[in-house]
């Protein structure tokens, strides 16, 4: 690559030239979807004239082509154009026959509204199918409407009726929409906008994948969107010929009925459930006791949450071992007597990290002072706090500290004094010998549950069913540090959660112990093919292409944005900044509009 040039002020011209006049990397991009949407465009009327038996035939006729040496590349303009027509008669038109949205047949033309009639009879004459074969997937009967194909001439009629793309009756793809749908297809991340329709375009990306033959996997972020997004555009994969399923979590879904869902040519699940399931397969037996299987192509919706943020977040899956209750009740005992005993060397450690956490900041001030005048008295401000660490430190030699905490790895350590307190409390000899060799690991992790470990933060106590006795009892439910959601059926391993409901004081569970895990990272590179979309990947396209070696692509908005977007506002402090924050929440409440506000942790929520 040429060096950029600069000009005689050290300002480089050469490479902000260049991007005027061939346009950005991400413009290049965009400028050769638009040509492909242009194209697929094209075929549009001739999509239009095909019946629904031959828009689902369109899925053996393309195969047929790939097989007979034609790339998926030479396909992609055709495929793209079957499944935007699908998408718009199969998700928006066919909902006229919809019993819940009482569409009015009577703002039809006399001859389109025979072929409705004749076509509506034929519906309610038919029984619901079960969810089996070209229903795979389904998790109930389905109904006449959905079965039965629609003419021609009455598509035609109600697109001159809605001719605009609007739900419910009109779901026609906008060219944008199909630009993120090739993007995700090549395996790059399109970065759409909030509202400009992520949900239709995973499943058109869909489409060509599984002409391929690829199984597709589409990751939300959670699962009551993992079944609303599967049920929402079920009706375009039938449409296609093709089958879509929705994976959950062991106590929401067998393994038999998981295993069917794995056999659609896509599935909608969570990350997590995705995860597990490798895990669990691992731990099987033979190839055919396996749910999963494949892992060739994922879409990731909310793509920087997941591939970034949560990225060393490790699936753990646990096996149960010993239980003994009583020995965690003691290592609860012992660990509130700790805690106890620690809380005057707490309080003076909290007084020399807080004269720290001063001084520390003065130093910044000083460092990034704009008006030199403040310097004398902030110099003077910082010798202060200096000199006041001496005796709070002193203070703190005072005291004993029992355990240690690392709470950035939520970790905690036992100190020799720590131990000889707690033998002593417990009165039965040394640690290290015999029977009592399990206690500095129960105690050091019923610490953690004090110490660390935080109710209504970091779990919740609930009433949940007892899997043996059938009974609702309350329990300690983990909370999704990312998301808030309770995490009903998780454990934590190594004696912790344990330690926890002994806390708690709710029944205690068998304790378990890892027997398989992989992070979310290591687990997504070993799809083949890998893409996402988000509303906001541009910051993280670096990170994207160091760690999964994914391009970020910039999507257009279908309409020109005229939302103003303000700079942001920087605070000294928390304080302030939540001051402001409640009167901005006030001031838009006056005027009736409601507010969203997005915290960093369901702590802060």
């Amino acid at each position: 690559m040429a060096a950029t040039t600069t000009s005689p002020q050290g300002i480089p011209i050469v490479g902000p030239l260049l991007n005027r006049i061939i346009g950005t990397r991400n413009e290049r991009f965009v400028k050769k979807y638009t040509s492909r949407a242009a194209a697929i465009n094209a075929l549009e009327p001739q999509m239009r004239r095909l019946t629904d038996a031959q828009v689902r035939a369109k899925l053996s006729e393309l195969r047929d082509r790939l097989a007979k040496g034609e790339t998926a590349g030479d396909l992609l303009v055709d495929a793209f154009a079957v499944a935007r027509e699908a998408m718009d008669r199969s998700v928006g038109i066919r909902n006229i026959f919809d019993p819940k949205l009482n569409f009015d047949p009577a703002a039809l033309p006399t001859a389109a509204r025979q072929v409705f009639d004749t076509t509506k009879a034929e519906m309610d004459a038919r029984e619901p199918a079960a969810p089996t074969g070209e229903w795979l997937g389904c998790a109930a009967p389905i109904p006449g409407w959905r079965q039965v194909d629609i003419p021609v001439e009455l598509y035609e009629a109600v697109r001159e009726l809605h001719p605009v793309s609007r739900p419910p009756y009109r779901a026609r793809p906008f060219d944008v929409q199909l630009i993120g749908a090739m993007v995700l297809y090549q395996g790059k991340i399109a970065e759409m906008k909030t509202g400009e329709g992520k949900t239709i375009v995973g499943p058109l990306a869909c489409y060509l994948a599984c002409i391929e033959g690829l199984k597709v996997h589409v990751v939300t972020v959670n699962d009551y969107l993992v079944q609303r997004d599967r049920d929402w555009t079920f009706p375009f994969f039938h449409a296609l010929g093709l089958t879509v399923g929705a994976i959950h979590p062991q106590h929401m879904q067998d393994e038999a009925t998981k295993r069917l869902m794995y056999q659609c040519d896509a599935v909608y699940g969570t990350t997590s459930e995705f995860g597990f399931d490798y895990l669990r397969d691992n731990m099987k037996r033979t190839a055919e006791d396996q749910v999963q299987r494949v892992r060739e192509f994922a879409i990731v919706d909310e793509v920087d949450s997941t591939l970034i943020d949560e990225a060393r977040t490790p699936l753990i899956i646990s096996g149960e071992v010993n239980q003994d209750a009583p020995r965690y009740e003691l290592a609860d005992r012992l660990a509130r007597h700790l805690v106890d005993k620690q809380r005057p060397w707490q309080a003076a450690d909290d007084a020399v990290q807080e004269q720290l956490k001063r001084a520390k900041g003065l130093e910044g001030d000083i460092r990034n002072a704009r008006d030199k005048v403040k310097i004398p008295e902030l110099t003077a401000q910082l010798k202060e706090a200096r000199l006041a660490l001496p005796p709070l430190e002193q203070e703190r030699a005072r005291h004993t500290q029992y355990y240690e905490l690392e709470l950035d790895r939520k970790q905690c350590h036992l100190t020799d004094p720590g131990v000889r307190e707690a033998q002593k409390a417990a009165g039965i000899g040394s640690f290290y010998v015999g029977e009592n060799m399990d206690l500095p690991h129960r105690l050091e992790q019923a610490l953690r549950g004090h110490a660390v470990y935080q109710r209504d933060r970091d779990y919740i106590v609930m009433p949940t069913e007892n899997s043996r006795t059938g009974q609702m009892e309350p329990s300690i439910v983990i909370v999704d540090t990312f998301t808030g959601r309770a995490m009903i059926g998780r454990q934590w391993s190594d004696g912790l959660h344990q330690a926890i409901e002994s806390k708690e004081q709710v029944p205690i569970k068998q304790e378990t112990q890892t027997v398989a895990t992989i992070t979310i990272q290591n687990f997504f590179k070993m799809y083949k093919r890998l893409s996402g979309m988000t509303g906001t990947a541009d910051t993280e396209a670096q990170e994207f292409h160091d760690i999964y070696s994914l391009d970020v692509v910039s999507i257009p908005t279908n309409q020109l944005v005229r939302r103003r977007d303000f700079d942001d506002l920087m605070f000294l402090g928390g304080k302030d900044k939540w001051s402001a924050i409640v009167d901005e929440i006030k001031a838009f409440h006056d005027v009736g509009r409601p507010v969203l506000v997005g915290t960093t942790s369901v702590e802060k929520s």
